[in-house]
């Protein structure tokens, strides 16, 4: 087993940097190791369980300060975080950090050798005695006491940011469409993350995606502070044999990082429902290194683009519009057949922990909890946090909406919906599992994204 690599959790000042000012913008960078024990589900469902570590699972992200009430954003190299799972999260980072739970952008960014947690999932499975089969608790609350310890020590050295630079480029043969067109033109969503083996899916064009990998940077004068990444794409080259690994996203950052260790380096998902390696990805194990080095040479790229740009407290502002997205409405995902399949001791693992999974969202519909989504505007660029697997599509309408200002838009925020496909997906009878909302979902999404991005 790998042993994790030491982690920074703290950024010290250096000489020539401004003094720290009461209301002036400042970063304070952090990251904590998040790796599951051994023995631990993956994916939530995946039959083997992890076996060995191939590369830990590390949390990232950084508390942004001056600017009203504090703004921390987290990424984790984990697949999932929903419902009361995501509420702990939320609530333990805004105590520490001193502001609200909805000024926590927390994301996953959704590898598959890696946890899904819902901690009301848990409670249903502990009912029919199947305590720890989704997530083991007390190495949740662990990671949050970590995490949360990882940040209070950067907050103590906070830099000030006197600068934001915003960047992008093209990323070369990573990224495809889920959606092909077969020669008889049957449209179908069958290209996964590892279909490169397939000649006609290796030669089926990309489709429908982002191109562009955006980087938002924080500087002090002329020292870069910390440079945050998005780009759409699923992040697995291969999973499910029991080995915990960040892929190939995880180590397109730590080569980022071997670059310049004097800035912090954060990467997140972008909306990528629909998107994966699946054309130029065979998922043999040689494919995770080349993956990650055309991603790290577009990150390299996007560095290079970036265009600086003076940050006052009044550029920044952070928006929140209540989501609210229908329940799936197919029969059996009817209160009755889900909690039949739970407790029927003869179904499959998979089945009884997607039945809890379904049951914790529901019961979340029920009370009238909605989805935080947010945006934290820069004025020169934007950030915007969405729910579980929005498609791309719901990418490509932020940018649209936000004209010429950079809009990083990051996906598997709050991850019960599962996917969210674009009322076109719908149309074309996308049909894949793994959807908790009903086929009514595009319009809230939409709408509610119209009216954030339009808010100033």
């Amino acid at each position: 087993m790998k042993l994790p690599r030491m982690l920074i959790v703290g950024w010290i000042l250096t000489a020539g940097c401004n003094a720290v000012y009461p209301g002036d913008p400042r970063i304070a960078p952090f990251s904590a190791d998040v790796t599951i024990p051994l023995g631990h589900r993956c994916m939530g469902i995946l039959p083997t369980k992890s076996l060995t570590v191939d590369d830990p699972l590390e949390a990232h992200g950084f508390v942004l300060s001056g600017v009203d009430k504090p703004i921390v954003l987290l990424a984790l190299d984990w697949c999932e975080i929903r419902n009361g799972a995501y509420d702990e999260w939320r609530d333990a980072l805004a105590k520490a950090a001193g502001t609200d739970p909805a000024r926590i952008l927390l994301s996953s960014l959704h590898q598959h050798d890696a946890p899904v947690t819902d901690s009301g999932a848990q409670d249903y499975l502990d009912q029919v005695g199947m305590s720890g089969e989704l997530y083991d608790r007390e190495f949740n609350a662990d990671c949050i006491r970590r995490v949360i310890a990882a940040m209070k020590t950067s907050m103590a050295t906070a830099i000030p940011v006197t600068h934001l630079g915003h960047g992008q480029a093209k990323v070369l043969h990573v990224a495809s469409s889920r959606k092909i067109i077969s020669p008889d033109g049957r449209v179908s969503f069958n290209r996964y993350s590892s279909s490169g083996g397939d000649k006609f899916l290796q030669d089926t064009d990309e489709g429908d995606i982002d191109p562009l990998l955006r980087t938002i940077s924080f500087w002090n004068n002329d020292d870069p502070i910390l440079a945050l990444h998005s780009y759409a794409t699923h992040p697995m080259s291969h999973y499910g044999k029991g080995a915990v690994s960040a892929d190939f996203v995880g180590r397109a950052r730590r080569l980022r990082e071997q670059d310049d260790k004097h800035i912090a380096q954060v990467y997140v998902s972008g909306c990528s429902g629909d998107v994966t390696a699946g054309k130029y990805n065979d998922g043999t194990p040689a494919m995770r290194p080349l993956l990650a080095d055309r991603l790290h040479t577009a990150m390299k790229a996007a560095w290079e683009a970036t265009v600086k740009t003076p940050l006052t407290p009044a550029m920044i502002s952070f928006r929140n519009v209540p989501l609210t997205l229908p329940f799936n409405d197919d029969p059996e995902f009817s209160r009755e057949s889900l909690m039949q399949t739970l407790q029927d001791a003869a179904r499959p693992e998979r089945d009884r922990i997607l039945a809890a999974m379904s049951l914790s969202s529901l019961d979340r519909i029920e009370r009238g909890q909605p989805i935080d989504l947010v945006c934290v505007d820069f004025s020169v660029a934007r950030i915007v946090l969405m729910p579980g697997e929005s498609f791309v599509g719901y990418q490509q309408l932020a940018q649209k909406l936000s004209g010429d200002v950079m809009t990083m838009s990051i996906g598997y925020g709050e991850c019960w919906p599962g996917y969210i496909p674009t009322q076109l997906a719908f149309d074309e009878n996308f049909d894949h599992d793994w959807r908790w909302v009903a086929k009514s979902a595009a319009a809230p999404l939409e709408t509610a994204l119209r009216e954030l991005l339009a808010k100033k």
